[in-house]
């Protein structure tokens, strides 16, 4: 049985106070242990019991899958505010990989209203979506915009709701995170994170281990 942890998160987005004027999930400095007292027990939280949101199942911004061509990100959330080499990086983890695991030097990083895209060749993946006023996802039925509360993720992702995290996120300070699986059989090492802040969806991440 695997038991949520966020410790494995101090690894990931590193680097990017000094390349980017982005808010990113970097350098969590701390989490707190996820219990719930139940019956006098500790319940701890189950991975297999999460909630699960299937790529298949996203469209950014209502129009776009999580993977799309050069146009069709200028298309819908126009030119991006920086661009960064992948290489001048500190992150361990990649959307595009090759073969043989080693990444391609050219590849780049856009950054557009807070969110980041991994970028290789004429592909483009999305890493982390910040939910703005103009930017929000359609998953199923549901929209998840920045006007979200945590109500509502109560009524969506109830299992991951009653294990929220509070964590301290290196440029948005003390947040508070839910977890979700990406895929139905547990065969990912990955999960999706989304981040709360002020009552109100800040964020969303796709997370994976090194």
């Amino acid at each position: 049985m695997k038991f949520f942890t966020l410790v494995l998160l101090t690894i990931f987005f590193s680097c990017h106070k000094n390349i980017s004027n982005t808010k990113t999930a970097s350098n969590i400095e701390s989490t707190k242990n996820n219990r719930t007292e139940k019956k006098g027990e500790i319940e701890l939280y189950d991975i297999n019991k999460a909630e699960v949101m299937l790529e298949e199942d996203l469209s950014f911004n209502g129009i776009l899958g999580r993977f799309f061509k050069i146009n069709e990100f200028e298309n819908v959330f126009g030119k991006p505010d920086s661009i960064v080499l992948v290489s001048k990086t500190e992150l361990c983890s990649y959307i595009f990989e090759n073969e043989d695991g080693s990444k391609d030097l050219k590849d780049k990083f856009f950054y557009k209203d807070g969110s980041r895209f991994e970028n290789s060749k004429n592909e483009i993946a999305v890493d982390e979506f910040r939910f703005t006023k103009n930017n929000f996802i359609k998953f199923k039925n549901i929209i998840l915009n920045s006007e979200t509360t945590k109500e509502d993720l109560k009524k969506y992702f109830p299992y991951a709701m009653k294990h929220i995290e509070n964590i301290d996120v290196q440029n948005d300070g003390e947040m508070e995170v839910i977890q979700l699986r990406e895929d139905k059989q547990n065969k990912s090492e990955g999960h999706i994170l989304l981040f709360i802040k002020y009552n109100k969806l800040q964020y969303m991440h796709w997370w994976f281990p090194c």
